[in-house]
């Protein structure tokens, strides 16, 4: 795959560069004036330092943890990754709005096609990046970089973001509002109860490594959860393999869970909860018997913006407060 990159980026230029030269020629036949420059910031984004117009008319979004954001700051793009998406953004993903299709088969026509003054690219989309640059050098990736502490980069991301969008004012009240869900989660945690994060899909539970990982993970060091099973993550995204029994013999007061298959729908979906509470071999652990678990929004797995970190950290407190 990356073999074919130069030369599909190449064509990509050259479908793009013909198509700005006939627009120049038909706004020149017309008499039009040229275009007054628009306005533009220099933001650090995951590639470094990058000059991006502010306030752009055009934007392409596929980076999904970006996608309530935009959403709630009434930013409307003109591409997107609409399979990603099913009902949870609809002022995103209209009729009017070209459909890049998945990560997995990305239609960078519709990119072409949709003419953007910016993309904002990342995450499930980075590995076409060169690609993104290639059709829009204006190409923006913010999501958060695995290795860094995962609430300064949801800040960090938002803050670009504002920049580039000029609504700094609200990009800052998105991390205060992260800032005091987590503060409300460390206060309600009494330090001693052990947990165990866990993630559901496909009628199995594997385990989610405590600061590895989508959502569940991530918990442990920004709450200073004490784990109830250490053991470092083979597969950080979807889980690694472990059994009930293995569960049950950690013991653990609470659990934390991520149900991957919750908005699908899919035939023969069977819940986390299902899965979990249902277990005749988790009958007897504590956070099943106190009914301490705590479930991720079902619709986390496609989202994993700043918001929903904020409703997840919102929802451990109000679960440790209520345990109280």
């Amino acid at each position: 795959m990356r073999t074919s990159r130069p030369l599909v980026a190449a064509s990509l230029v050259l479908a793009s560069s013909l198509a700005l030269a006939g627009c120049a020629a038909q706004a020149a036949e017309a008499g039009s004036q040229e275009p007054t420059e628009a306005g533009t910031v220099t933001v650090t984004d995951n590639h470094g330092e990058i000059e991006v117009p502010v306030a752009p008319e055009r934007v392409v979004a596929l980076d999904n943890t970006t996608f309530q954001t935009l959403s709630d700051w009434e930013i409307p793009v003109v591409a997107a990754p609409k399979p990603l998406m099913y009902d949870l953004w609809p002022d995103l993903s209209g009729d009017e709005v070209l459909d890049v299709g998945t990560h997995r088969e990305p239609d960078l026509e519709a990119v072409i096609e949709a003419d953007p003054d910016l993309i904002v690219g990342g995450y499930r989309f980075r590995e076409i990046y060169d690609d993104l640059t290639a059709i829009q050098p204006a190409t923006i990736e913010t999501s958060p970089r695995e290795g860094e502490d995962h609430l300064s980069e949801l800040k960090r991301q938002v803050s670009i973001l504002g920049q580039v969008f000029d609504r700094e004012e609200e990009a800052q009240q998105l991390a205060d509002d992260l800032d005091a869900a987590v503060a409300d989660a460390k206060e309600a945690y009494n330090g001693e109860d052990t947990v165990v994060g866990l993630i559901t899909s496909a009628g199995e539970i594997a385990f989610a490594a405590p600061g590895e990982g989508r959502g569940v993970g991530t918990l442990f060091p920004a709450l200073g959860l004490v784990p109830g099973i250490e053991q470092a993550a083979e597969d950080a995204s979807h889980g690694d393999d472990i059994s009930v029994e293995a569960i049950a013999a950690a013991n653990p007061e609470w659990l934390i869970v991520l149900d991957r298959d919750a908005m699908f729908g899919e035939e023969g979906y069977v819940s986390a909860k299902e899965l979990i509470e249902g277990s005749e071999a988790l009958a007897e652990v504590p956070a099943v018997q106190k009914g301490q678990v705590v479930y991720l929004a079902p619709s986390f797995y496609l989202d994993e913006s700043i918001q929903a970190y904020t409703t997840l950290y919102n929802d451990v407190a109000a679960a440790f407060s209520a345990a109280q």
